[in-house]
């Protein structure tokens, strides 16, 4: 064992903490050499890092240690560069430096570690950011994280890559799944599972917020004061849900694990409007043949027109026989319609 480990661990188990300074002070060492013997430590399992700036310190990784940790930090924020940066990495840090992931249910620490690094990843790779801020707080009931960057925010990158005429069009696209701006490199999906895990997801780009919210089972789309630069993602969820990633993942994937199903909601398509036309009906089914099932949720939806209601269950069904579409929570108006086209 070096010297410089070794009075580390003396200090640590002499007083309980340690502070980078100290053993600065004590060797003569610069900070940034001296910090090299406290990240092997760290990766080693043997010490924490706790506090931050000039409180930070570092104690044994013990069961009582790692209580106490647990107790005194509960919030991390980092502003990255963007250059070789790496989401699984980045993930790895948080858990290694803060109390912010200890001693979650199993369920809730797959659900966050996989959600923070698709949003992440996606800031990543798609913002064109030269700066990425991630921040990850806990409270008693709920852990909460936000990847906020300063590119291309997520509905022009969309609305430009696609030739949409504006957000609305790119959200409806987004809220799809499967669809993606770089189909090279991505399936797509990491929106649409984080959306379905979260309590709260809310995404956040320009002149637009979209809104998950799987505590009442509702999507809003609502417009901002302000216009931001980039793109804001929100993640919330109760440390108590009962929620399940296998069980979501399960419930939209086929035997062979490939994402096959979709639910759209049809009044986000015309919202405040009883008549949905075919041309709307088209918007909808853009890009849904890949899909082996879609379930179309008429809720809040109070009546359709006829030539929406044929050209999804007549006219792109004829092009698509294999796709099945399932309506749901739809009224006996909305029901009548779509048996008259079926019919025909």
């Amino acid at each position: 064992m070096d010297s410089i480990t070794k009075l580390i661990l003396v200090l640590l188990d002499e007083k309980g903490e340690v502070k980078t300074s100290e053993i600065v002070e004590k060797t003569g060492f610069s900070r940034a050499y001296i910090n090299r013997f406290f990240q092997k430590l760290k990766d080693q399992g043997k010490v924490i890092l706790i506090g931050k700036a000039n409180r930070a310190r570092y104690i044994p990784a013990t069961k009582k240690a790692l209580m106490q940790a647990k107790k005194d930090i509960r919030r991390i924020h980092r502003i990255m560069q963007n250059k070789e940066l790496s989401e699984d990495l980045v993930l790895d840090r948080i858990k290694n430096e803060t109390g912010v992931l200890m001693e979650l249910p199993e369920n809730i620490t797959r659900i966050v570690s996989y959600a923070f690094t698709e949003m992440l990843n996606n800031a990543i790779e798609h913002s064109g950011s030269e700066m990425i801020e991630v921040t990850m707080e806990r409270d008693k009931g709920h852990i909460r994280f936000e990847v906020i960057d300063k590119g291309v925010g997520i509905f022009d990158n969309i609305r430009s890559k696609k030739g949409f005429n504006d957000d609305m069009e790119a959200i409806q696209d987004l809220m799809k799944g499967k669809l993606t701006t770089a189909s090279e490199s991505h399936s797509g999906e990491g929106i649409f599972f984080t959306s379905k895990v979260a309590d709260k997801l809310v995404l956040q780009g320009a002149r637009k917020k979209l809104i998950f919210d799987n505590l009442i089972n509702d999507i809003f789309i609502k417009g901002v004061r302000k216009n931001v630069i980039g793109t804001k993602v929100f993640f919330s969820i109760s440390i108590d849900s009962i929620r399940e990633l296998s069980a979501v993942f399960k419930e939209y994937t086929d035997e062979s694990v490939e994402f096959n199903k979709t639910e759209v909601k049809v009044k986000l398509y015309k919202p405040g409007s009883e008549y949905v036309s075919r041309s709307q009906a088209r918007r909808i089914l853009s890009g849904l043949g890949k899909f082996k099932t879609i379930i179309l949720d008429f809720d809040g939806v109070e009546t359709i027109g006829q030539g929406f209601a044929d050209e999804i269950f007549r006219v792109w069904k004829q092009n698509c026989p294999d796709v099945k579409i399932i309506p749901l929570n739809a009224n006996t108006n909305v029901q009548f319609m779509i048996e008259r086209a079926v019919r025909h």
